[in-house]
């Protein structure tokens, strides 16, 4: 029973292994969501799953390697216990009683098991969303472990614990062995007795010819050679070599095109805690919603974070920009490199002026589920917080130009805690706003702003921005009365629905998007993941 226990959860973490290395080529999930790769919208939606594929099969992973290691315990027992002195070469153990902890830890496939439990240990209880939050510099070292636990398992498939028969013809399973039989004194049938009476003490002659009927009669086949038996070729190697061969080239690659930095043409601090990196690099080139990684040598030798694209090189600019929270220590660090004073609150001189910028590295760009905003041809767009910086690539895009888009109308929901985060992109949307007007289509984009938490009294974003002023609300959006309001101004047509922001956002959209309406408006979710 342990050996099929042990052999059938392989079987689960081999296919596991294989597909949990997928959805982190992120070369190749961008390259297949682009839409002239990829042309059905429903297939490209589920790219966005890809984070949520990665963690199902992590978790499968954890689960059968615990069963996969209590099968093992048993066998180590049973193999110390029921030692075959018949056909030594099927033994793991090395001889009777043979204690269990030595097959467990003076092994090849028993030390490296050991070894493979505690870092699937440390990358499983690393990964959980406490530790994530807290300090995610113990994830982020952690999770690299995995070259070490596929090196580890190459290694442990290598040990040949399981054997075949190679010789099946010459040695049939049920054949009879004269040799073996007389040798240990062990009762034959009486014809072999009155056949071969005189080869009771020697060898059983192999040029011998037996009787014709008593082949014919099939009362028994004769062995011509010993059992001979061998390892099984490993077959975890077919699964893994695949998917871990081209995520080792993905990721020679992806450091092949980041390894020239970046110019950091400016750095803006924003209110609220919030740093704005420009810069430029030569072919590159992005969509809207997508994410770059940032890797800063001098804040980190190896972390690296993903940040979404707020401006993409265009044909007339080739500046491209992100938005960064400052919430943790490399975020912290990493501003306080690019400023001058960590309490400085104006724009930094432009690079020809100011040279002290540490050396950026971009790597990317990376598809996203927002980039299926301008696809559809009404959208809404929410956004809590920081979670705006997916839109803001999308603002600029249309600013550029939106008429070569199929996106007509454009609901944009932006939730702040305070109203200075508001300012972040005020600009901008004030630019949109009267960029659309001069065009006769101030129906393109539907602006609403609410403000959360507020004291009382400043209930402007600033007297320049009077037209965000007449947009700003109180309180929180009533989601059920906008979806039906949505519904009910755009009847039987399909409405992409995104969100980046809190996951009870999300998964109050989530539950609307599925309901149905009387108005024959179809509403699909796409959901943010940075895989």
């Amino acid at each position: 029973l342990g050996l099929c226990v042990s052999r059938a959860s392989a079987s689960v973490l081999n296919l596991n292994c294989c597909l949990v290395l997928l959805p982190m080529c992120r070369v190749i999930l961008a390259f297949l969501r682009g839409s002239q790769k990829v042309a059905s919208k429903k297939t490209r939606r589920l790219l966005d799953k890809s984070k949520t594929f990665h963690v199902t099969c992590g978790v499968t992973i954890c689960i059968f390697s615990v069963l996969h290691v209590a099968a093992h315990l048993v066998n180590a027992l049973n193999f110390s216990q029921n030692y075959n002195e018949e056909f030594l070469a099927l033994n793991v153990a090395n001889y009777r009683g043979e204690d269990p902890r030595k097959l467990l830890f003076a092994t090849v496939p028993g030390l490296t098991g050991v070894i493979m439990v505690l870092v699937l240990f440390l990358m499983c209880t690393a990964s959980t969303y406490a530790i994530r939050v807290s300090n995610y510099d113990i994830f982020w070292y952690t999770h690299n472990l995995f070259f070490v636990f596929y090196m580890l398992l190459m290694l442990h498939v290598s040990g040949g614990v399981l054997k075949y028969q190679t010789n099946l013809e010459e040695h049939p399973p049920g054949c009879f062995n004269p040799n073996k039989t007389l040798r240990q004194n062990l009762t034959v049938p009486k014809a072999f007795e009155e056949l071969f009476a005189d080869y009771t003490t020697e060898p059983f002659p192999e040029d011998l010819t037996v009787p014709e009927p008593f082949v014919q009669n099939n009362f028994m086949r004769i062995c011509s050679e010993e059992p001979k038996f061998q390892s099984h070729f490993p077959e975890t190697w077919f699964w893994i070599s695949g998917p871990l061969c081209l995520y080792c080239v993905e990721r020679l690659y992806r450091y092949i095109r980041s390894n020239k930095p970046v110019t950091i043409t400016s750095v803006i601090s924003h209110p609220s805690n919030v740093l704005e990196v420009r810069m430029v690099k030569d072919d590159f080139e992005a969509r809207p919603g997508q994410y770059v990684i940032l890797h800063c040598p001098r804040v980190s030798a190896l972390e690296s974070h993903p940040f979404t694209l707020t401006m993409c090189p265009t044909d007339t600019k080739a500046t491209f920009g992100v938005h960064l929270k400052i919430v943790g220590d490399w975020t912290e660090r990493f501003r306080d490199l690019l400023l001058l004073h960590s309490n400085q609150d104006t724009e930094i001189l432009p690079i020809f002026q100011q040279r002290r910028y540490p050396k950026l590295y971009v790597d990317g760009p990376f598809g996203s589920p927002f980039e299926e905003a301008l696809n559809y041809e009404v959208s809404l767009c929410v956004a809590g917080g920081i979670g705006v910086t997916p839109f803001a690539s999308v603002l600029n895009t249309l600013l550029d130009g939106w008429k070569c888009y199929k996106l007509r109308r454009l609901y944009f929901i932006w939730v702040c805690r305070d109203i200075e985060s508001f300012r972040w992109f005020a600009d901008l949307l004030c630019m949109l706003h009267n960029k659309l007007w001069q065009e006769n289509r101030p129906d393109y984009i539907n602006i609403q702003l609410y403000l959360s938490q507020t004291d009382g009294m400043q209930k402007i974003i600033g007297e320049k921005y009077q037209a965000l002023n007449s947009r700003l609300l109180i309180g929180r959006p009533q989601w059920k009365l906008l979806f039906d309001d949505i519904a009910k101004c755009n009847r039987r047509k399909t409405i992409g629905v995104f969100c980046c922001g809190p996951n009870k956002i999300s998964k109050i959209l989530h539950k609307l998007s599925n309901s149905s309406n009387s108005y024959g408006a179809r509403f699909e979710y796409n959901k943010e993941s940075f895989s």
